[in-house]
């Protein structure tokens, strides 16, 4: 299979995609695949990579670097199938796209919405899904819909900040319904950009200021005394039939959807920011299987199941919980759906506990893409 791997992008992941993408390349079968790298420079413009770029990465343990040569520029031609990627006048030989972009214009749906333009095959979710699941807000929206657990919170808009009036009201109920301390985040942001734990209105307001430079919507969550506990998702949960789920004996498989065993992350900071997640070596233990009960492991990947596909996601997710520590309440978090692929990140690790490799975890995303693909282009368009 003729596989593009596109990394970089314009997002405050950039540099966690490079890594990502390093991991990834070095985990594909060679003997099954090729690669063509085209790296996104934080300008937005696409370049192709040297093939010696990717041979110095699967020979090392450093991340994917992107040259910015203006000859090497690559373009989209739209309804081109396979030849819809151009690079100095030819067209780049491509199966399928792996993009390993994490955040804004990775994420949230522009960038698949462009695949889905260019009639080619891409790993992970749809347009529509990208951008429900990128966006806080409409995610647990979707969930409380259904009854699925989510964590009490407010949202503000941009609007609200600027006029004090409206403000100072907006704080005096949210104090009233969710009590401090509180978490503040961004609604459209990845990797605890923007995020901060407010004990106090001064403190509140000065998290609303940071959260606001990332995104025009900011959640505001209730503070709970919780442990934090992750789960991998796989499968189409669109197009594929029950029969054609690929599960495992340590999966729980919920129709096309499987889940993998959970794990628990553990941080050592005030809670599982930036740092902890990228820069700390010792930001956090990461604990596979979580400890936990059969029945609640079995709950939190039931759930994980349900909430994937709630949202009608394809590919792969990593769904995040809270458990009140107090309580023992299980409350969704978070999904993620292009999850980290460094060596530290959990999405690969929760699938290898279960027995899935990550050259087999590789080859099984861009099988269900080619899948996706195949089945949408069967979709009638015109008359």
């Amino acid at each position: 299979m003729k596989i593009a791997l596109i990394y970089g992008g314009r997002s405050g992941e950039h540099e966690i995609s490079l890594i990502s993408a390093a991991s990834i390349l070095r985990g594909i079968d060679f003997k099954k695949h090729s690669v063509t790298l085209i790296g996104i420079a934080k300008n937005g413009i696409w370049y192709l990579q040297d093939e010696a770029e990717g041979k110095r990465v699967r020979e090392s343990e450093g991340p994917l670097t992107i040259n910015e040569d203006e000859k090497n520029t690559v373009s989209i031609i739209p309804g081109k199938k396979g030849s819809s990627f151009v690079c100095a006048g030819k067209a780049l030989d491509i199966d399928v796209v792996f993009p390993a972009l994490h955040g804004t214009y990775g994420e949230d749906g522009k960038i698949q919405g462009l695949f889905e333009m260019a009639d080619v095959p891409y790993v992970g979710c749809t347009t529509m899904a990208s951008a429900i699941t990128m966006d806080k807000e409409k995610t647990k929206m979707i969930w409380q819909s259904l009854g699925l657990p989510v964590v009490p919170y407010v949202c503000m808009k941009k609007n609200v900040m600027l006029d004090s009036v409206l403000y100072d009201a907006f704080l005096d109920e949210t104090e009233k319904e969710l009590g401090y301390p509180m978490f503040v985040k961004p609604c459209c942001a990845g990797s605890s950009n923007g995020a901060a734990k407010a004990a106090n209105r001064k403190e509140l307001s000065f998290a609303l200021m940071q959260a606001f430079q990332w995104d025009e919507k900011v959640l505001i969550e209730k503070s709970i005394n919780a442990r934090e506990i992750e789960c991998s998702v796989t499968g189409n949960s669109v197009t594929f039939p029950p029969e054609a789920s690929d599960g495992n004996e340590d999966g729980i498989n919920s129709e096309e959807v499987t889940a993998y065993i959970p794990g628990e992350i553990a941080p050592t900071h005030t809670f599982y920011d930036f740092d902890a997640k990228y820069n700390d070596p010792d930001g956090a233990a990461l604990i596979i299987p979580a400890e936990l009960s059969e029945n609640d492991l079995e709950k939190i990947r039931k759930t994980a199941c349900a909430a994937y596909k709630a949202l009608d996601a394809t590919g792969l997710s990593r769904v995040d919980f809270f458990i009140d520590k107090d309580t023992k309440a299980v409350y969704l978090n978070e999904i993620n759906t292009m999850p980290g692929f460094t060596s530290i990140s959990m999405f690969p690790k929760m699938c290898e506990a279960a027995g899935l490799s990550f050259s087999n975890l590789i080859d099984l995303l861009l099988d269900e893409a080619i899948k996706k693909h195949e089945s949408s282009s069967q979709l009638m368009t015109s008359r």
